[in-house]
């Protein structure tokens, strides 16, 4: 199983790369076959994006995170 937090593309660098921003951390990461585009929220694995998620999907992930954390 692998979990991800939702990052935000911030740039794109290539026709194969892009720069994801995950709360101030800034990775770079291959697109692949997922079409993206600057702001757009995706899930990354292993270096690669591997989907795109709707805003609502990302804060979603992200509280479940925090409530994780409180506990």
């Amino acid at each position: 199983m692998c979990v991800a937090l939702p990052g935000t593309v911030k740039e794109i660098i290539d026709e194969r790369y892009v720069s994801v921003d995950f709360s101030g951390n800034t990775v770079k990461a291959a697109s692949g076959l997922v079409d993206v585009h600057i702001g757009d929220r995706v899930l990354i694995h292993a270096g690669c994006i591997i989907q795109t998620v709707s805003e609502k999907e990302a804060m979603e992930i992200e509280e479940a995170f925090r409530e994780l954390g409180e506990n």
